[in-house]
């Protein structure tokens, strides 16, 4: 939960904000209408907040005095301003205020949200600014310091190419088009080309006037560019664009990659992973094993206790699979059934399964329902092809299934089940 000191007069405003809030419940607004009760929180308080949003004219604060109490506190301010003045924002953005931000529409209000939630996850974001001009990367850091990244000097290609190496971690690159040395060029085309850093951000910078750089430098791999000399808010907006862009990016990946409700991978990935591993072991000259699982009487939870429960039967079950078998590829293949690949002996696959099974009857997830239990059909021996491999350890399911449920059956060389 993150306590956010809202400074606003307006009871429309108010209004809104209240009911964004209501929206958000990691984020817990508290109310001041005016300067002196701000005052009284913070001198009282002030460790407790998050960050502020406040109004640029208070009735007790005509000239936006309530911006220099809230950052006298080191806390992060976003402005709302009923007008627009270019040289006040200008002056507030340098001053180290968040964003400023204009009260025109429902979306203004929105994007101060959005301001707010990447506050939350900027302070795990680390900026690397390349830079040789120490004024430029003097202004760079103190625009994007207000906005929590961690942000980390360059004065030239080859500084920031042996940071880059030390901390393969950083997320966004702000690199100069002209430095001593490696140039910024360079720079790119080596990080993308070679060292395959393809996940990174890169925003070129350039004070030169050709109208053809811009496409150079993206052309060569970056993502953007900004011509110097450039505004604070244009700086904060392109990183800021770029992180959620790239944000974006990583949710589909996930979404294409797995399932939802579990967070094991979906059928399309298990496959291709399954491919590239099956090649690995047979290059390796090793047998494999493979598992097909089914929850036991998952029907009879989703009608007789609801599809709530059966749910959470299948996330609790996942949970545990993960856990016994941290370091095995894992599936949900669709419903309530589950697979697995894994280079384990098929005695010792089985014992495993036994004891998650063990595990999984003491499972609490719904009030009233049955036990969770699973049947699960093995194959151990020599690596084929991944749907004859499924195929018979989907034998196995069926013949444990048949059998009574709550069994593990296969084949493999060193016992039968």
């Amino acid at each position: 939960m993150r306590n956010i000191l809202v400074v606003e007069d307006s009871p429309l405003v108010l209004k809104i904000l209240e009911h964004l809030f209501r929206q958000e419940p990691d984020l817990q607004p508290l109310f001041c209408a005016s300067l002196g009760e701000a005052q009284v929180l913070l001198e009282t308080s002030s460790a407790l907040f998050f960050a502020a949003i406040v109004d640029l004219n208070l009735p007790d604060a005509p000239r936006g005095e309530i911006v220099d109490l809230v950052m006298q506190f080191n806390l992060p301010c976003i402005v709302l301003s009923g007008s627009y003045d270019e040289h006040r924002r200008d002056e507030l953005l340098l001053k180290g205020v968040v964003d400023y931000v204009l009260k025109e529409s429902q979306h203004s209000y929105e994007y101060a949200f959005r301001l707010l939630h990447r506050l939350e996850s900027n302070s795990h974001v680390k900026i690397l600014v390349a830079e040789d001009s120490e004024a430029t990367r003097h202004f760079i850091r103190r625009v994007l310091t207000p906005h929590l990244y961690q942000i980390i000097d360059a004065c030239d290609g080859e500084e920031a190419l042996r940071i880059l190496r030390e901390q393969p971690d950083i997320d966004l690159l702000l690199v100069d088009h002209s430095m001593p040395g490696i140039s910024g060029f360079e720079l790119v085309k080596l990080l993308r080309q070679k060292m395959k850093r393809n996940e990174l951000i890169i925003l070129g910078l350039s004070a030169d006037a050709k109208g053809s750089l811009s496409a150079m430098f993206i052309k060569h791999g970056a993502d953007d560019f900004l011509r110097k000399p450039f505004c604070p808010e244009e700086l904060n907006c392109r990183v800021m664009f770029s992180l959620e862009r790239r944000d974006m990016l990583r949710a589909l990946k996930q979404a294409a990659l797995f399932d939802a409700l579990t967070g094991l991978y979906n059928r399309r990935a298990f496959y291709e992973q399954g491919l590239e591993l099956l090649r690995q072991t047979k290059k390796a000259g090793r047998d494999i094993s493979v598992a097909m699982i089914d929850l036991d009487h998952f029907k009879r939870i989703n009608d007789e206790h609801g599809h709530a429960s059966g749910d959470a039967a299948l996330v609790q079950f996942a949970r545990a699979l993960r856990k016994a078998f941290p370091d095995t590829l894992l599936g949900r293949l669709g419903g309530e059934e589950f697979a697995l690949i894994s280079t384990l002996d098929g005695a010792t696959l089985t014992r495993e399964l036994e004891t998650l099974r063990r595990h999984c009857a003491a499972l609490k997830y719904a009030n009233g329902a049955p036990p969770l239990g699973f049947s699960a059909g093995i194959y151990h021996g020599p690596v084929d092809e991944l749907e004859n491999l499924l195929h018979q350890a989907d034998i196995g399911l069926y013949q444990a299934k048949r059998s009574g449920r709550g069994r593990t059956l296969g084949s493999h060389p060193s016992s039968n089940t």
